[in-house]
């Protein structure tokens, strides 16, 4: 009697603490939070298309988005477990997994998985017309935003200018603002000129032309080939990109990567993966930079190893072996 007596008091325990545990199962894949940048950007418009494409294809996931200060910050998050996707910049990706200090990364961070290569980035230099600003060295003494604090296009600011042959110290005055911010202050005249690192057709610069009289600074691929990073690759910012920009321009394009975390279940990524593919026309919509977005080049030049989800769909289109 006492045996029967206990199990059935047992029984509801113990059947609460296995529901318990694998709606906490369940739980963990629910979410898919999408680290983007800000919300000026080509990143977070990309992410809102993503996470609609989510909510469709993976009905079981709660997608969400996150504006954030892009490439580096992303990369801690989805490190701490704070993030499903993120979006991120070839060069901080790769100072992430060496640990590279100086870039924002204390220790390596060896929990971040690849999803796919996407778009690439370009070097977007861009100062008012009654500055002076036409070439690099012309950047010397001027007031100059180069994006939120190392993030990737602080990052990349860095890099150029050290290509150029300058640093920060030439500078007149150096803000750490992201791309709407330096964009009111180029308004307001209070800086000259800003880097944007972003797919072309960025909304901020868009939105400057429509109230600056502004010039888009060539970077030479003189000043390119001495940037110490392969990730830099010479590029052109084609004419008519922005309003009164008549001309080809002369710049450096980085690709980006959507990367995930390790322990995220690989049927999840595989979903993931498979929907962002299979659905290419509704982020093309979201932005135009994702035109540039090919299956073909999503396993091309990737700094960290891919997830086994995202492996898993590549096979299955006989992307990779």
């Amino acid at each position: 009697m006492l045996h029967k007596f206990l199990r059935r008091a047992l029984f509801p325990a113990c059947a609460a603490l296995l529901l318990a545990g694998a709606a906490a199962g369940v739980q963990a894949a629910e979410f898919i939070n999408i680290l983007t940048g800000g919300t000026s950007g080509v990143y977070y418009p990309l992410g809102v298309a993503l996470s609609q494409i989510y909510s469709k294809a993976i009905p079981e996931a709660k997608s969400s988005v996150q504006a954030t200060k892009a490439s580096v910050e992303n990369l801690n998050l989805i490190q701490a477990g704070r993030g499903e996707l993120a979006f991120t910049l070839g060069d901080a990706l790769s100072d992430a997994w060496k640990g590279n200090a100086d870039a924002g990364f204390k220790t390596p961070l060896k929990k971040l998985r690849a999803v796919a290569a996407i778009y690439p980035n370009y070097i977007q230099i861009v100062a008012s017309a009654d500055s002076g600003i036409k070439t690099l060295a012309d950047l010397r003494g001027k007031r100059v935003s180069v994006g939120a604090p190392k993030s990737g296009t602080e990052i990349n600011a860095r890099a150029i200018l050290k290509g150029a042959g300058l640093s920060y110290a030439d500078l007149g005055r150096v803000e750490y603002l992201p791309f709407g911010e330096s964009v009111e202050l180029m308004k307001n005249r209070q800086i000259d000129a800003t880097l944007i690192s972003a797919g072309l057709g960025v909304s901020a610069i868009r939105d400057l032309a429509t109230s600056v009289k502004m010039v888009v600074v060539s970077i030479p691929p003189a000043v390119v080939a001495k940037i110490d990073d392969p990730a830099y690759q010479a590029a052109v910012i084609p004419a008519n990109t922005y309003e009164d920009q008549t001309a080809d321009v002369p710049t450096v394009a980085i690709g980006n990567v959507l990367v995930t975390r390790a322990d995220l279940p690989a049927d999840t990524v595989y979903k993931m993966t498979k929907a962002m593919f299979t659905h290419l026309p509704e982020l093309v919509a979201a932005h135009s930079a994702a035109k540039a977005i090919k299956l073909e080049n999503a396993v091309k030049g990737l700094p960290i190893p891919l997830h086994p989800g995202a492996a898993k769909y590549y096979r299955e289109v006989g992307l990779i072996k």
